[in-house]
């Protein structure tokens, strides 16, 4: 890389309330830098292109190894983690926004708040009756086993609701995460005796009948979660509750 600055241009914005404007900075060239490490040079010397003193930008991290999922954001129009988005690698200028799909806090925090929503929704978790040791629980299949690990990289992170058409102000669509999870905790030998009742939560409204199957989801994930298959088992898993309510009801 022949340049000695990268040029950044980023969507902030003061508050919820207010609209959103856009600065630019140029900041010092360093081998290997992403984009955290980039946004954490700003925040040490806040000065904008001009050269005109300007408040710290403001975004979200935790693990910076690309597992918490809290530095979502859009880089030059792609929804992804900015923790492994490699200075390197990008088009300049980089342009960082907010993800639009959720409420923007500040700059390039928003408040997934939605996703959480949707987790307690489908239920995702494994329902105890105590917290003492009832011993080791029921084994899983080795070959279940693999799939159900790779549905539980999910991170909240975002990302798949960013880039879903079918979630938006227009629709209550709950999105490809939840359906996933739904997928992984069904599949959980405890988790599966409550199997019905997280599948049924699904056949509401803003359940599986909302994806349009544009697959973006599974194009951007970034833990490369088969997004599509979990949504496609679980609308056979609906279907199949559906004529099973039909005939015991």
């Amino acid at each position: 890389m022949s340049q000695q600055t990268i040029k950044f241009v980023v969507q902030r914005q003061d508050s919820p309330e207010t609209k959103p404007y856009t600065e630019e900075f140029e900041i010092p060239y360093r081998p290997n830098m992403n984009v955290i490490s980039a946004l954490m040079e700003v925040q040490r010397n806040p000065l904008n292109a001009k050269g005109g003193k300007t408040t710290p930008v403001c975004w979200e991290s935790n693990c910076l190894e690309e597992v918490c999922g809290a530095c979502s954001m859009v880089i030059n129009g792609k929804p992804r983690q900015a923790c492994t988005a490699l200075v390197d690698k990008l088009e300049q200028p980089i342009r960082l926004e907010p993800m639009n799909t959720f409420p923007v806090v500040r700059d390039l925090v928003i408040d997934r708040q939605r996703m959480f929503d949707g987790l307690k929704k489908v239920k995702a978790w494994i329902p105890i009756d105590g917290t003492y040791d009832l011993g080791p629980g029921p084994r899983m299949a080795e070959a279940k086993r693999q799939w159900a690990y790779e549905l539980s990289k999910c991170m909240t992170c975002g990302v798949c609701v960013e880039a879903c058409p079918n979630v938006n102000e227009k629709t209550d669509f709950i999105g490809p995460y939840a359906i996933s999870q739904v997928r992984l905790f069904n599949a959980h030998p405890t988790g599966e005796l409550n199997k019905d009742e997280r599948t049924a939560t699904l056949m509401e409204d803003g359940g599986i009948e909302g994806c349009g199957n544009s697959q973006n989801c599974v194009k951007v994930c970034p833990k490369g979660i088969p997004l599509t298959t979990s949504i496609a088992a679980m609308n056979m898993e609906t279907t199949k509750l559906m004529f099973k309510k039909w005939f015991t009801s």
